[in-house]
C-alpha cells in the first residue's frame, strides 16, 4: 500500500512540475541598432559588434567563441553610457544582471541573451544585420 501511495505521489508531482514549467513561456525582445527619438525611460541600442569569433555553423571548432559588442543606454533619449559586453557562456550571468537594470519590470527574468545572426561557414555577416535577442520568462 505504501508503495502505491508513493508511486501516485511521484506521478502527481511530476505532472504538477511539468505544468508549472510550461506556464513559464519564454517571450523575446530585441535590441537593434536604431535609437528611437523621444522615447521615455531606458532604451538599449546595439551600437556595434566589435568582434565575432563564434564557431560558424557547418564547422567543427575546439572553442565555441564569443561576441564583443558595444551597447548604448539612453534615458529619455539622452545617452547615459556605452558599455562593451562580451557574450559567452562564462559571462552569461553578468550580462543578465547588466541588462536587467535597464529592461522593463516584466522583462527582468532573463532566460537567455543571444547575438543574431549566427555565423555560417562561407558567408560574411553585414554589420548592420546584427541585433540582440533577449529571452525572458513571462
Amino acid at each position: 500500500m505504501k508503495k502505491s501511495i508513493l508511486f501516485l505521489f511521484m506521478i502527481f508531482s511530476s505532472v504538477v512540475l511539468a505544468q508549472s514549467q510550461e506556464s513559464q513561456k519564454v517571450k523575446y525582445t530585441t535590441i537593434k541598432q536604431k535609437v528611437c527619438p523621444n522615447q521615455k525611460g531606458f532604451q538599449l541600442v546595439l551600437k556595434a559588434v566589435v568582434a565575432d569569433s563564434r564557431c560558424p555553423e557547418g564547422v567543427t571548432c575546439i572553442w565555441a567563441g564569443e561576441v564583443s559588442a558595444v551597447v548604448s543606454v539612453y534615458k529619455d533619449s539622452k545617452l547615459i553610457e556605452d558599455t562593451t559586453l562580451v557574450f559567452s557562456m562564462k559571462n552569461e550571468e553578468d550580462n543578465k544582471k547588466w541588462f536587467s537594470k535597464y529592461l522593463p519590470e516584466k522583462q527582468k527574468k532573463i532566460k537567455n541573451i543571444g547575438v543574431v545572426p549566427y555565423p555560417k561557414e562561407g558567408s560574411k555577416i553585414n554589420p548592420e544585420d546584427y541585433y540582440l535577442k533577449i529571452g525572458y520568462l513571462k
